[in-house]
């Protein structure tokens, strides 16, 4: 048990040097900047694959504000990354911040009070107002390099303060190692493993319907889709046939009229296969259509019939592409309805009516629909008012349009079988912990509806690496694009000439323009395990980390950061990118509803870290298993506290007593002369193996419940059986037998619970041994002939009953008792047989008499001696 790994101990055994007064606080602050000092988690790069366990660590959105989330997370990764150095692994853990796209936007935005206008020519000397605008449209309008500017500045200092909070909550990270999603070296990556999905063919260019966020006017992915209930209403009106009939629909977005393309009913539905293949014509804009069979519509939603508008949502998306229908998009990238009226409006009352609806909201455009069939008496009768989901930005608060725009994409499987299927096998190629989280990610998978959509028209972000052609009118030639060499990454085409031309040409007929969109957030994400392993930079380095070993996260971006890192490894390097993937819960809070920044009930970390210190939380945030959601108790990290505290007194009582490094046993284990003893470090080895194993299953949560059951019973009856032992009432050999055993114990639970309070075991290593416990060695199970492991706990309930007898006499625990009867079956009589020479000089007990009976452990006829001195109430 008490191997080393090498190096971490001197010859010289350590004095002991223990406080008066232990005490956790100012333990973070003082072991954080020792730990920096000494590299103690420190990467040595000089290694082998087999040597390595590398963590993909889950850069956090610096720009976001902290909360408690981040500490249950990064702490369950932090354990398993400590037992992992623990056992002789070299461990690469890395930290990254995720400081580019719309959230860092965002956040600038309303913190200096800016908004971006690329056709703003840049100020070198600007700097943003000392209090920001109230109303966003007095914000100062800067250039789009004086945005990036600002975004990276702000970046910085919010990096900082996570850092703070990290390095203050123990995380064991080699900070070494850190890299931000936006610096040169992130962008160049990104860009570079972009070029060489374009090279693959999987990576292109397309036009097509598009999920839009009309508030930020940028492009969404299937993945960042978000839905929620918003109330709405189904209105009737009706669409009429050659000889005036009426086909009534009922819809809710009426303002999307104008665009209606089809309507499409049931294949199997009677009421409507006579129409199949004729035409109708548009109430108010007299558009003629013709009335399609499709299986996706629902013969029992509204009237059975429905009217295909491109594009009120993504089942219109479906049905135009399936049935080869028309565009007659009318909903502009600014949330209004385009000003112009449309080629395929062509009679002069449907020309009235459009501009009725040209120019306005979706909002004002539904309102003036509305109107104008009722004023055509059209409407029938009332809306029925009704809530539904709806398709959201999951960071946006206007509901999604669909707008056909020009994109880029990066194929996923969504509309390719093999892939899928491929992608599928992947996530097989990867344990997840729990296990079931895989159908998660299968799940996902099996329900995409299209390729993954990569380009976002924003800033701050990573810049599509293309420059296209400009013939002589001055038209792109998208299917030809002007690609960077790849020593020129990163660039940024918005601002850096396309090769072979000067910036004079930009925009230009024959000249270029440059692509002004930027790549999603998550496509320059999923390559964290590319990014910080070295990947087409440090060949060497990335052999040594890359599959990685872990990468841990929540189990609500499966679909996004998971899925899309998998994508990249499948495109990049044909594997899996990890062989571990630890999926943690949510935080949720005394409602059990999730703690989230946007419903208000999250909770400042630095609160809980600064009033119950950050063993405490760790405590806490390593009781919940894997994958589940976890209710924030401030009562659990009350029991933490007081652990990390015990762990303090309890070995300043042990060492106290005598023991000393040199009494930790090694091989020889003849100084064991007490069965009690044998008993104890038998147990002890059953945990150490019990723990070994769960942590091995990444199951952190049961290792710890181990070790601290283990702890309490250490603390609560064997160190009060011994103590007339430990002070040498017994003789010597029973004195260096107790003190073996107390020395070895305290050894191996400060390495039980060093992944958990590395802060009160460090402290405690400190008072009697060199280096630092979280470069030991993970303790080795002692074997133990003849231990009895069931002993200690039945000499502890005889000593609980004893004790027991004397409350109930109102007498001080140090009373004498003159006789006392306990009885058990013979097996527990046995035990007690072997530990009642501790029993008694415990209990202060001249005669104890041990009967063999049925039925449960039992202390009787218990004879007190008189006491002058009663026991406090």
């Amino acid at each position: 048990m008490a191997e080393d790994t090498q190096g971490t101990d001197t010859p010289t055994t350590a004095p002991i040097n223990v406080p008066d007064k232990p005490a956790l606080e100012g333990l973070e602050a003082a072991l954080t900047q020792r730990w920096l000092a000494e590299g103690t988690y420190k990467f040595n790069p000089d290694t082998t694959r087999e040597q390595v366990y590398s963590i993909d660590t889950p850069p956090p959105t610096a720009s976001g504000s902290l909360h408690v989330g981040h500490m249950f997370s990064f702490t369950q990764t932090d354990v398993q990354a400590r037992y992992m150095r623990m056992t002789g692994k070299n461990v690469f853990y890395p930290m990254g911040w995720d400081d580019n796209g719309l959230p860092t936007e965002r956040r600038v935005q309303n913190y200096y009070g800016v908004r971006c206008d690329p056709a703003i020519p840049y100020n070198a000397d600007y700097r943003p107002p000392a209090q920001p605008a109230k109303n966003q449209r007095d914000f100062d309008v800067v250039s789009r390099q004086n945005f990036i500017e600002l975004c990276e500045e702000l970046a910085v200092e919010d990096e900082k303060v996570f850092e703070n909070l990290f390095q203050t909550l123990g995380l064991s990270v080699d900070w070494n190692l850190t890299y931000r999603t936006i610096d040169d070296t992130s962008r160049a990556v990104s860009q570079r493993a972009f070029l060489a999905n374009l090279a693959a063919g999987d990576a292109y260019m397309a036009e097509a319907p598009t999920l839009w966020d009309v508030t930020f006017r940028t492009a969404v992915a299937q993945a960042e889709l978000e839905d929620r209930e918003v109330p709405g209403a189904y209105y009737r009106y009706p669409f009429f046939t050659e000889d005036g009939s009426k086909v009534f629909i009922e819809t809710t977005r009426p303002e999307l009229l104008a665009a209606c393309a089809a309507l499409v009913a049931n294949p199997d539905d009677e009421r409507y296969q006579p129409l199949f293949g004729k035409t109708v014509k548009s109430p108010l804009f007299d558009v003629e259509l013709e009335v399609k069979a499709h299986p996706l519509a629902k013969a029992d939603k509204g009237s059975g019939i429905a009217m295909v508008c491109t594009f009120g949502d993504l089942t219109d998306v479906t049905w135009w592409r399936e049935l080869q229908l028309p565009t007659r998009a009318i909903m502009g990238r600014d949330g209004r309805i385009i000003a112009e009226t449309p080629e395929w409006i062509t009679s002069a009352a449907g020309k009235e009516a459009y501009a009725a609806i040209a120019g306005k909201t979706a909002f004002s455009a539904k309102e003036a629909v509305v109107e104008l069939l009722k004023e055509a008496d059209l409407l029938d009768g009332e809306p029925k008012k009704i809530t539904h989901p709806v398709n959201f930005f999951e960071k946006g608060d206007k509901p999604l349009e669909v707008v056909t725009s020009r994109q880029w994409y990066i194929r996923n499987g969504g509309r390719d079988e093999d892939r899928r299927e491929r992608l599928i096998g992947r996530g097989k190629d990867i344990d997840f912990h729990p296990s079931f989280m895989r159908s998660r990610y299968e799940n996902w998978i099996a329900g995409l509806n299209g390729d993954w959509l990569v380009s976002r028209q924003r800033f701050f972000g990573v810049p599509i690496p293309v420059w296209y052609p400009l013939d002589a009118q001055g038209n792109p030639d998208y299917d030809n694009p002007i690609l960077p060499s790849d020593g020129m990454l990163p660039v940024d085409p918005a601002a850096d000439a396309a090769p072979g031309f000067d910036e004079a040409q930009r925009d230009q007929p024959n000249g270029f323009a440059g692509d002004a969109d930027v790549l999603d957030t998550w496509a320059t994400s999923s390559l964290t395990p590319q990014i910080v392993g070295g990947w087409s930079r440090d060949e060497d380095l990335f052999a040594k980390v890359y599959p990685f070993d872990l990468r841990p996260q929540g189990h609500d971006i499966i679909r996004t950061w998971l899925f899309s890192s998998v994508v990249r490894a499948d495109a990049l390097q044909d594997c899996a990118p990890w062989k571990h993937a630890a999926i943690s819960g949510w935080i949720l809070d005394p409602d059990r509803k999730k703690m989230s920044k946007s419903k208000g009930n999250v909770v400042v970390p630095t609160d809980v870290l600064n009033e119950y210190g950050s063993d405490a939380v760790r405590y806490w945030a390593a009781s919940a298993r894997l994958g589940a959601d976890t209710a924030y108790e401030i009562a659990q990290m009350k029991i933490g506290r007081r652990l990390a505290i015990k762990l303090l007194n309890a070995s300043k009582f042990v060492l106290n007593l005598g023991a000393t490094e040199n009494s930790v046993l090694g091989g020889d284990l003849s100084v064991l002369a007490n069965p009690l003893d044998r008993a104890l470090l038998a147990q002890l080895a059953d945990v150490v193996t019990q723990s070994t194993r769960a942590f091995d299953n990444y199951d952190y949560a049961r290792a710890l419940q181990l070790t601290e059951s283990f702890f309490w019973q250490f603390t609560d009856d064997y160190v009060e059986l011994i103590k007339d032992r430990a002070y040498g009432a017994a003789g010597e050999a029973e004195q260096a037998s107790v003190l073996a055993a107390l020395a070895t114990t305290l050894d191996t639970l400060l390495r039980l619970f060093a992944p958990f309070l590395p802060f009160a075991t460090e402290e405690v290593w400190s008072w009697w041994r060199n280096g630092s416990v979280h470069q030991a060695a993970w303790p080795a199970a002692l074997e133990m002939p003849g231990g009895d492991t069931t002993m200690l706990a039945t000499v502890g309930v005889a000593l609980s009953g004893v004790r027991k007898a004397k409350s109930e006499a109102k007498v001080k625990q140090r009373t004498e008792v003159l006789a006392a009867t306990i009885t058990a079956p013979e097996a527990l009589t046995a035990q007690l047989q072997a530990g009642l020479a501790d029993l008694k000089a415990a209990s202060n007990a001249r005669e104890i008499t041990l009967v063999v009976g049925e039925g449960d452990l039992a202390v009787t006829d218990v004879a007190l001696a008189p006491s002058d001195e009663p026991a406090k109430a």
